[in-house]
């Protein structure tokens, strides 16, 4: 698998992963909302750590500077 993410997007996703993690805990982890922050949270820091968003493979998007994938793998 090829990252399809700039390390400015990694890192703004890692960020706003802790974000929504504090503000899920804050919250209550226990309700409806603290819920759904904490499955975002999870999905953001997820994304972060591996570099590859499946929404913009999908889209045909990607963030980062690599012009082919394939070359990326090598």
């Amino acid at each position: 698998m090829f990252t399809n993410e700039s390390g400015l997007d990694r890192g703004l996703r890692a960020a706003a992963g802790v974000i929504l993690a504090i503000v899920a805990f804050v919250v209550g982890i226990g309700s409806a909302l603290g819920i759904v922050l904490a499955v975002l949270a999870a999905i953001l820091l997820g994304t972060a750590a591996v570099g590859f968003c499946p929404i913009y493979r999908i889209l045909g998007m990607r963030t980062n500077k690599v012009a082919d994938p394939a070359a990326a793998r090598h």
